[in-house]
């Protein structure tokens, strides 16, 4: 089956759950990422003032957010004028499955500020 009919209302609703989960992950990683970052830095300045070696670049990859493609289809999605909407395998993977090609790379990230494998 490589296009499927859905109900507007669904797709929204499962999408706009599928965004708020996203959100979350991404948000809990900042925090976590900020912690770090904080941590790296305060180890930094205390080598400094103790006058050992100063490590100046931090190898940290920030969280990645990729909000913007949820909040796309959504808008997309709101102004269609059909009750019904076909979309294709990729998008139905993509808007209701939450597998979108980003998806292992943004888990990865995040959870190594997380601790939340997904």
């Amino acid at each position: 089956m490589e296009i499927v009919k859905v109900k507007k209302s669904e797709l929204l609703e499962v999408l706009k759950k599928n965004r708020a989960a996203h959100r979350a992950i991404f948000e809990e990683a900042q925090k976590g990422y900020r912690v770090k970052a904080i941590e790296f830095l305060d180890k930094a300045l205390q080598d400094a003032r103790e006058g050992r070696e100063i490590k100046t670049f931090i190898q940290l990859q920030a969280p990645i957010d990729q909000t913007f493609d949820y909040d796309r289809a959504i808008k997309m999605i709101k102004m269609c004028v059909e009750d019904t909407i076909e979309i294709n395998e990729q998008d139905f993977a993509c808007f209701v499955m939450d597998d979108w090609s980003w998806k292992k790379q943004f888990l990865a990230t995040n959870a190594f500020y997380t601790g939340v494998v997904k």
